[in-house]
């Protein structure tokens, strides 16, 4: 049937009306997405005379002990605990493997300019009221209210969480600092990267600071194995495991993240998300890897020494853990 002209008139107007209302909203969500700035990384100052031991809260930030217990955390892989020290401040004790390697982890990135969490190592932790009975981490009790090897961590202060981001799809992807923080994921070896371990803080005037909050997984192998052990805090994994794997005029690869071994092909969803990580190690533009490698540079052999002191490591473990990592830092600085 033929349209009359005063018909189409009619729709025309509609279809106008329609398309500038979707402009209008379009342009206002730009206006609001413009209205925030998105970091993922801030100037870190004076790297020389930064305090590795005591690391983003410094020596005034340490728990007040003993500790009493509030509930117990059963999400996630690792035991944890919700504590408040004697100040009253509140306080996640994560238990077990990953928290060395995540108080000396958090050091490295903060001292370079990545936002971090407040956290420290406490080698035996007196907790007030701590249940007989633990439904997770019943084995990191030594005795009645005492538990052995625990990382403390406050959550970051600058701002609110407003939920978590994605490795691949993120409005800093392409940056130097996205990239830098790339680099650093590989020198670390933290290859848990899935998107629950990272937020997003906001401040009250917008600004969105990114963060990745869970480290836990680092220094060990450049991937999942079989065993805990042989994939995080492994120092003798972490010195074996290849750093640089391909250098160009343009761009560097690292070994990192490893694919998990292939019997994992039966947990496929587990082996295909592992598998889509490794673009985060491969490509990175060069200029960018040497950018980060001349900020790691200026850190001294004592301060990433502290690093590991700070995280209970034995004094052999600390030279060694600290000369794995100046060499990957010299890797950096030869590209």
């Amino acid at each position: 049937m033929l349209l009359t002209k005063k018909t189409f008139t009619r729709q025309l107007q509609c279809t106008l009306v329609f398309l500038f209302a979707f402009l209008s909203l379009a342009v206002a969500a730009d206006r609001k997405d413009q209205a925030g700035t998105r970091v993922v990384w801030s100037d870190p100052g004076d790297i020389r005379s930064k305090d590795l031991l005591n690391g983003s809260g410094g020596e005034e930030g340490r728990p007040k002990l003993p500790v009493k217990f509030v509930a117990e955390d059963k999400k996630g892989h690792s035991s944890k605990l919700d504590v408040e020290d004697a100040s009253g401040k509140k306080w996640k004790a994560k238990l077990g493997l990953e928290a060395q390697a995540e108080v000396a982890a958090n050091r490295l990135m903060w001292a370079v300019g990545y936002f971090v969490n407040e956290n420290y190592f406490v080698h035996d932790l007196e907790v007030q009221g701590l249940p007989s009975q633990l439904h997770r981490g019943q084995g990191h009790v030594t005795s009645p209210g005492h538990v052995e090897n625990v990382r403390l961590q406050r959550h970051f202060d600058k701002g609110k969480e407003d939920g978590d981001w994605s490795w691949r799809y993120n409005h800093i992807k392409g940056s130097r600092e996205f990239n830098g923080l790339r680099v650093m994921m590989a020198l670390i070896s933290n290859w848990d990267l899935k998107d629950e371990n990272n937020a997003i803080y906001r401040d009250k005037d917008g600004t969105e600071r990114y963060m990745v909050t869970d480290l836990g997984t680092s220094f060990g192998a450049s991937g999942d194995r079989w065993t805990e052990a042989a994939g995080k805090n492994n120092l003798g994994e972490y010195k074996k495991a290849k750093f640089v794997t391909n250098a160009t005029d343009k761009h560097v690869s690292f070994s990192f993240p490893r694919f998990p071994p292939f019997l994992y092909i039966f947990d496929l969803p587990h082996f295909w998300h592992q598998a889509r990580l490794r673009w985060i190690g491969n490509n990175i533009p060069r200029e960018d890897a040497k950018w980060i490698g001349g900020l790691l540079g200026q850190l001294s052999s004592k301060q990433i020494e502290d690093a590991f002191r700070a995280a209970g490591y034995s004094p052999s473990q600390v030279e060694q853990f600290s000369k794995a990592v100046q060499a990957r830092i010299a890797e950096l600085n030869r590209l």
